[in-house]
Order: structure tokens, then sequence, then C-alpha cells
């Protein structure tokens, strides 16, 4: 029992720790702002796709446990610096789509009075990148939990999934709460793009630094 209490607290501390770099929040943020989603409706993507990050990395676990360890957790680093280049195209594929929007309004004036459709699947296409992005920190977890029972596997699992969720939201809701309280009419004419902007520039980031 006290390994298994062990594991789950290193479960949490990994889940939680990893979730704090940016490419985990930032993104929500700022398309939160750009597509004025409300608090509950950001709590809701956010945690859609933490759900898709989870459970990639949790079945990568579950197949280095029945497959071998080291194979699986090589691919699950390939898998995450593609993700980081799938981060980088969906913000520029956004931005493009914002200023294409932008020039759209400027052309015709009346466009804004009858609604410009946001992009289609925004959050769908969220949940894929990070249905690509694995964490491989939690495999070595799941080996140690299995020698000691599916219990202590699934405590484990839980724990590192409700942890790395709930990280997101959490700093999510604040950082989307601030991006709010930027005004003015060139955030919003040009929200799309600079939204766009942010989240290819974290991809960036993730590719160049690792995180």
């Amino acid at each position: 029992m006290t390994v298994t209490l062990l594991l789950v607290a290193a479960a949490i501390g990994v889940g939680s720790v990893h979730t704090v770099a940016p490419d985990h929040w930032m993104p929500f943020a700022v398309l939160a702002r750009a597509e004025r989603w409300s608090a509950k409706r950001t709590a809701l993507v956010t945690a859609l796709c933490g759900l898709g990050h989870v459970t990639t990395s949790v079945a990568l676990g579950l197949l280095a446990v029945v497959s071998g360890r080291e194979l699986f957790e090589v691919f699950g680093r390939r898998l995450e610096s593609v993700a980081g280049l799938l981060l980088v195209g969906f913000g520029v594929a956004y931005a493009i789509w914002g200023l294409h929007r932008r020039m759209h309004e400027r052309a015709h004036t009346h466009a804004h009075a009858h609604g410009v459709a946001q992009p289609p699947l925004t959050a769908w296409s969220l949940f894929l990148v990070f249905s690509a992005d694995p964490c491989v920190a939690v495999i070595p977890l799941m080996f140690g939990a299995t020698a000691l029972g599916w219990t202590s596997t699934l405590a484990v699992v839980t724990a590192y999934e409700l942890a790395t969720i709930g990280t997101m939201v959490v700093l999510v809701l604040p950082a989307r709460a601030a991006m709010h309280t930027i005004r003015g009419a060139w955030a919003d004419e040009w929200g799309d793009a600079l939204a766009g902007g942010v989240v290819a520039c974290v991809g960036m980031a993730v590719l160049g630094f690792g995180i």
C-alpha cells in the first residue's frame, strides 16, 4: 500500500508539473479570447483536449507494459516532437483564417452585421493535436504500478489523469480572464490572427526548448 501511495503521489506530481508548460494552457486562453468562449466552454474544451492527451499517454504506457518499455518511450518522444509541429501548423492555419476574415470584413463593410462564421471544428482540431502529444514520463510509473497489480495501476492512471486535466483547467481559466481584459478595436479586429500567431509561437517554443 505504501508503494502504491508513493506511485500515486508521483503520478500527481508528473501530471501537474508537466502541465505547467505553456503549450498545455496558453492556446486555450488565447482562442477563448478570439472566439469569445465562456468560462464554461473554455473549461470543457480544455478538459476534452486534456482527456485526449492523457488517454494517449496511458495507452502508450499500457502497450509498453505488454510489449516493452524502451520501444514505446522512443515512439512517445517522436510523437511529442510531431505534436509541436502540429501546434505550429494549427496556429499558422488559424492566423491565416483570421487575416482572411479581416480582409473580407474590410472588403464588405456589412459582413460583420450579417455574421462571419468561426472556423469549423476548432475544438476538435485542438483535440487531435493534443491527442498526438503523449507524456512519456508516466510510462515508468505504470511499469512500477503493474508489478503491484491492476488496482495499483488503476489508481496511478486515475491520479495522473485527474492531476493533468485539473491543472490544465486551473491554469486556463485565470489566463482566459486575463486575456478578456484586453480591450480595444484592434483586439477585436485582429484577435483571430493574433491568437493563431501566439499558438504558432508556443508550438515553436515547444520545438525549440523541447518542453
